[in-house]
This record gives structure tokens, sequence and C-alpha cells, in this order.
């Protein structure tokens, strides 16, 4: 086996891995993953397509009733790939309520894909006629551009998808450009890039190969040229799906990052979500339940799941108001000062302190009454940060669960009394101010 065969099952098993990978997405998503369904085809029409070319099953289908079976399966699936990818192409930018407002490549993508549906089935219908009349297909052939060199039928036959190929490659690597340079997140813009990179190298590989074949007919090249130009051009095709497979799959790695992001989330604040729903167990929807049950739980996407938490712990914190003094404030931002220097940890670690001998306050029985009047303070960031997002405020959030795991009962069980010392030095230094 050579490198070059090594190389074609590699990556006909890395495109075979990502359209098995965006599979339930296209077939059982929501509309969004719906509109999907076309670049999923278009994975899974290479995927086959790569597999033809690869060394067993084209030398299986080459050799089989059919005579170069594997040369009309793999441009019957490219044909239907690329026709999915410029449906995808066309999907993507959506509906426009005004049809004077449609942008001009939106409106160039449009005419391309209808042209493109009705020129594939005039595709397919002319590759299987060219393939069983006009293509010498007398002895079975392992290289079939490098095989047929200077015959004017299979350069017939390759030109006409060659020119379906090539075509549908500008094509997206124009609307692809445009997208690269309007991307703002870098992950995308990185990703269509090499989406880009990839239909380039599509087009000079058919551009390359129609001319070597048709220079060919008039002046047949060598046994030794023609497959070292075969297996040049072969090699540059698999970089291109290398380059096209992994660029496609970077905006879904982003998203997947993300939602593994938020499932390390949800496993650090579920002790601290948990305890306060079980303080106020009429407030959640739902009865908390273990980690287990809550990570298992699929009807609920990861994101909105953490949006509910942050939620729950927001009113949770803002009814242990009702029962904690005003000096608690103080006197966790002095336990939390004692534990620590760093700055960034004694804003979470106070609102840690707070939380918790509040907890405690309402555990031992404390009657509710009005809302701390210092209290309100404790929702706000106090290490310098602003939580203006879903992820800036679940990122306080854990932190503040990290913080909680580390303070302890006798803390807090010291913490009470102190701070009901500092109400009460705070009201008897009012007496004293109001007296003078």
């Amino acid at each position: 086996m050579t490198p070059l065969d090594l190389a074609g099952y590699l990556i006909a098993g890395l495109m075979t891995a990502v359209a098995l990978w965006r599979m339930p997405a296209a077939l059982w998503g929501d509309e969004e993953d719906k509109r999907r369904r076309a670049l999923w085809g278009c994975y899974a029409g290479f995927a086959v397509a790569l597999w033809t070319k690869t060394r067993a099953v084209r030398i299986g289908l080459n050799n089989s009733a059919v005579t170069d079976l594997a040369v009309l399966i793999k441009h019957y699936t490219a044909t239907i790939a690329i026709l999915a990818i410029l449906s995808y192409i066309v999907a993507i930018y959506g509906r426009y309520p005004d049809a004077d407002g449609v942008p001009r490549h939106v409106r160039f993508a449009r005419l391309v894909q209808q042209i493109a549906a009705k020129a594939s089935v005039a595709t397919l219908i002319l590759l299987t006629v060219l393939f069983f009349t006009v293509v010498d297909r007398s002895v079975p052939s392992d290289r079939f551009v490098s095989d047929h060199a200077g015959q004017w039928g299979a350069t017939l036959y390759m030109s006409v998808f060659y020119l379906y190929l090539g075509a549908a490659s500008a094509v997206c690597a124009y609307q692809w450009a445009l997208a690269t340079a309007d991307a703002r997140l870098r992950h995308l813009r990185v990703g269509l890039g090499m989406m880009t990179f990839a239909m380039f190298i599509g087009v000079g590989y058919t551009v390359s190969r129609t001319l070597f074949l048709w220079v060919s007919v008039v002046d047949r090249p060598s046994e030794d040229f023609a497959l070292r130009f075969d297996e040049i051009t072969e090699a540059a095709q698999l970089v291109l799906f290398a380059f096209f497979a992994v660029g496609a799959s970077i905006p879904a790695f982003s998203k997947g990052a993300h939602r593994a992001k938020l499932w390390r989330a949800q496993v650090k604040l579920h002790a601290l979500w948990y305890e306060l729903m079980a303080a106020f167990p009429d407030q959640p929807f739902d009865p908390p339940g273990s980690l287990a049950r809550e990570l298992t739980r699929f009807d609920t996407p990861a994101d909105l799941r953490i949006d509910r938490w942050a939620a729950d712990i927001a009113d949770a914190v803002e009814k242990l108001r009702h029962y904690v003094p005003d000096g608690l404030l103080p006197a966790a931002a002095r336990a939390a000062a004692e534990d620590t220097r760093d700055p960034r940890r004694t804003g979470p670690l106070t609102d840690a302190y707070w939380i918790r001998a509040a907890l405690a306050a309402k555990a031992s029985g404390a009657p509710a009454g009005p809302a701390a009047a210092v209290a309100a303070q404790h929702t706000a960031e106090q290490d310098g940060e602003t939580a203006t997002d879903q992820d800036g405020e679940v990122a306080r959030l854990v932190r503040v669960a990290d913080a909680c795991r580390t303070i302890t009962e006798a803390r807090v069980r010291r913490l009470l009394p102190s701070a009901g010392a500092t109400a009460e030095c705070a009201q008897e230094q009012g007496k004293e101010a109001r007296t003078a």
C-alpha cells in the first residue's frame, strides 16, 4: 500500500466521521438544524465518493460485472454532493421580505442553485450515456485518468464531470470568500477560510486535469508521466477534502466546546443550586434532582437549564435577605479578607460567606423580616469584573460555588454572631450621630 492509498483511507474515514457526527442534528434537530440537511448531504455524498476512490473498493468495483463501476458511482455521488452544498449556500442566506433588498451575491447564489439543480440531472444522464457508449472499458482500470489518457471518449466523459465540478467549486470559493471577509467570529472566519482554500484547490484540480486530458488526445504522454500527474493531482484533491472537512467542522466544534463548558458549569453549580432549592422548595418548577439526574434531562438544552439555575439562585438569594442582619455583608467581607489577599477571590468568597451564613440563619429558625439593607450589594461583582451576559454571570456563579465548598461550618457559626455584633454597633453609631 502506497502513502497515497493510505491517505485515501484516512480522508475517507475523516469525511465519514464528519457525516455521522452531523447526521443527528440534520435529521432530528430543530428548524435551524434541519436547514443543515443539505450540508450533511454534501458530507455523506463526498464520503461515499471518497470510499470509491480507496484502493480496495475501487479495484473491487472496477473488476465487477460492470467494468470501472467505481468511477461511475464516484461521479454520481459527487454530483449529488455538489448540488447539496450549493443548496446549503442558498439556504443559509434565509429569506428577504423585500425582493428589491436582496444582495447581489445572494441573487447570484440563488440563480446558480437553480441552474445547478437542472444541470445536475442533465449531467448525470450525460455521464451515464457517455460511460456506457464512448468510454473504452475493455480492460478494468486502476487509475482512470492516467489509464485512459489520450482516449477521446474518456476525455469527453471526464470533461463533462469536471465542467460541473469546476463551476461549482468556483461558485463556492466566491461565496465563501465573501462570507470569510464578513465573518466577525474568529473560529467562523478560520473555518470559512479553510473551506475557501479547499475550493480554490478544487478549481485548480479540475482545470489541470481537463487540460491534461485534452492535451493527451493530441500528444499522448508516457505511462510514467500520466501516472505521476494522476498521483500529484489526486494528492491535491485529498488535501482539498481535508481542508473542507476540518474547516466545515470548526464552527460546530466551537459550539460543542461551548456546550461542554456549560456542562462543566452545571457540575460545579449543582451543589449550590440544590442547597438553595432545598431551602426554598416551592421556588423551582420541578423538584431538584441529583447531579446525574439533572445532567441527563435531555428535554431542556444546557444553556436554558443554566439560565434557569442562575435565575433560581438569584431569586433564592433575594429571599435570604429577609433572614439576615444588616451587618452580615461587612462581616462576610472581613472573613473573606482573612482567608485570601487575592482581590479576584475576595468578591466570590464574600458572596459565598454571605450565602452560607444566610442559609444557616434560615435553617436555625430565624424569623423572616425586612430585607437587609446592604444585602443587595451581594449580587454585584466585587472583584472588578462585570457579568454582562450569560457567560459572565455563569463564570461568577461558578466562582461563588467553588468558594462555598471551601467554607467550613465552624467559620459560618462564628460569622453570624459577628454579623449581629456589627449590626448592633452600626445601630449604636447611628444613635450617637443623631444625638450629636
